[in-house]
């Protein structure tokens, strides 16, 4: 992303999704802060958009991941054919928010014979939000394969009276459930994860909590099928109905690219 020509962060943490992880094991870890950054892009500049931050902004992100000073980096593109909202997301991860970071997105140490003019993706683009999250819970199936399976994440934005018992409480109740499930392959789901919104809060974000759920395919996304064997945690699942002040909205989205940490 380019964050050179604007100051702002963000990230899904190994979705990513999220984000969206290419390695086999995820860590979570409390002090990073993801951020999410929505952008709109017309279609008629959408291939460009994509082939300058595929080929040259993942690098500069890649090159931060390795100094580590950022831990993730994901391109999305929203599909699920609501085109008149954002249609990209930026998922990136920082292990410290507080530290001097303004060297990251600078491309020229990289690409000094290319003109910045040739490489930035802001002027082509436009920032509809931005959100601040920490990353809790991460459940993926064993016998997954991230770069070859994470390919499609479903984004469920939950509006909960109490956001952090919400996340504790799908922690508790339905990792350990879809974990089950994706191992003995009664879902087609390969990846599950959830984060907790630090900022910006409040009556008029429609938002405070979002989970992610990661498919290999399209078409697995969009059906969700599951095995007729399949019992779900109904308790558990009346409990998070409770604490629920709006049905979820769900969004999904192709995974582009993502740059992260190797285990």
């Amino acid at each position: 992303m380019n964050q050179y020509f604007n100051a702002g962060a963000c990230s899904i943490r190994r979705l990513m999704l999220l984000l969206l992880s290419v390695s086999t094991c995820v860590v979570i870890n409390a002090q990073e802060i993801t951020t999410y950054q929505f952008r709109k892009v017309s279609p008629d500049k959408a291939d460009e958009f994509v082939k300058r931050e595929t080929t040259y902004w993942s690098k500069v992100a890649k090159k931060a991941i390795d100094k580590g000073a950022m831990s993730f980096w994901g391109l999305l593109e929203r599909v699920d054919g609501a085109e008149s909202d954002p249609n990209y997301l930026f998922i990136n991860t920082y292990p410290d928010m507080d530290a001097d970071n303004g060297d990251i997105w600078n491309p020229a140490p990289l690409f000094p014979t290319i003109p910045v003019a040739k490489i930035e993706t802001y002027s082509m683009s436009r920032v509809a939000s931005q959100f601040f999250l920490r990353d809790q819970g991460w459940e993926q199936a064993s016998h997954t394969k991230p770069e070859k399976d994470f390919n499609y994440v479903i984004i469920v934005y939950h509006n909960s009276s109490d956001p952090n018992a919400f996340i504790e409480m799908e922690k508790r109740q339905w990792g350990p459930f879809i974990k089950s499930a994706m191992d003995n392959k009664q879902t087609a789901q390969v990846g599950w994860g959830n984060a907790v919104v630090l900022a910006p809060t409040g009556s008029n974000i429609r938002f405070n909590s979002v989970s992610f759920d990661l498919f290999p395919t399209l078409k697995s996304a969009l059906l969700q099928d599951w095995k007729p064997d399949v019992k779900f945690p109904e308790a558990g699942l009346d409990s998070l109905m409770k604490m629920t002040k709006a049905m979820p909205d769900r969004e999904i989205y192709r995974i582009v690219k993502v740059e992260t940490k190797q285990q």
